[in-house]
């Protein structure tokens, strides 16, 4: 089965993806001396595109390949459920804290409904803390990479053929090795920096850092994790995960 043109074409486009970026981001010192540095992110910028067009074709040849009349076991659902949950409110963490727009507020004339926006646009972080590290950065250090793999590995357990599904887990591949790469870079201070403190109190991989103890007891760093995050738009990014399954995961 590993051997199918199928199978081939849905690691080509992913494979290629993180090649290049590995290739051209680890070689960039020599890169940007021989070519200058705004050609060097012109040949980067360039090689991106191409890597991202073949991994587009790639799931435009394999698309037909879907099988919606077959109903998914229930472990398939969960587990995409679990997935894109995860990712998703990953990614809701990113937007202005939401809140119910409607509430009842005291004034001088006694309790009155008011009316108010969904999103809390005047929601300020605390000081910034350069020795503390808060929410969804407790999860893993690249939080954004890692939304991108949740929600593509969830995408994955809902596919009924095994290259669909290949080509779906190709995010979180590109979030294990590409936020490792990212690491191993910046440690080296090639293209960025990572501070040692934050290197040892994060992981890329998620949850690693607070189950293996480094930001407490692990009981703690859950509990700190759950204040400070933005329920309600925890919440809804957990209903939108829950009816995507529902509508994708039964036989039609």
């Amino acid at each position: 089965m590993l051997g199918t043109p199928q199978i081939r074409l849905a690691a080509a486009g992913w494979g290629f993806f993180v090649a290049e970026n590995a290739l051209l981001s680890e070689n960039r010192t020599a890169l940007i001396d021989y070519l200058g540095d705004d050609n060097y992110h012109l040949f980067y910028g360039t090689c991106s595109t191409v890597a991202t067009a073949t991994i587009g074709f790639g799931y435009y040849r394999l698309a037909g390949l879907s099988n919606p009349g077959i109903k998914l076991p229930l472990l398939n659902r969960l587990t995409s459920w679990g997935f894109l949950s995860l990712g998703m409110v990953l990614a809701s963490q990113a937007l202005p804290k939401m809140q119910i727009p409607v509430a009842m507020g005291g004034t001088s004339e006694g309790m009155k409904l008011q009316v108010r926006c969904p999103f809390d646009f005047t929601d300020r972080k605390e000081s910034a803390d350069a020795r503390q590290v808060k929410g969804v950065e407790r999860i893993s250090r690249h939080p954004g990479l890692w939304s991108f793999g949740m929600i593509g590995a969830g995408n994955a357990a809902l596919q009924t053929h095994p290259a669909l599904r290949l080509w779906w887990y190709g995010p979180a591949l590109v979030a294990w090795l590409g936020g490792a790469h990212s690491d191993s870079r910046f440690r080296r201070g090639m293209g960025g920096t990572l501070d040692p403190w934050y290197d040892s109190q994060t992981s890329n991989i998620p949850f690693a850092a607070m189950l293996s103890g480094k930001q407490g007891a692990p009981g703690q760093a859950f509990a700190d994790l759950i204040q400070e995050t933005k329920l309600l738009n925890a919440f809804c990014a957990v209903g939108v995960a829950s009816l995507w399954v529902l509508s994708r995961g039964r036989a039609r």
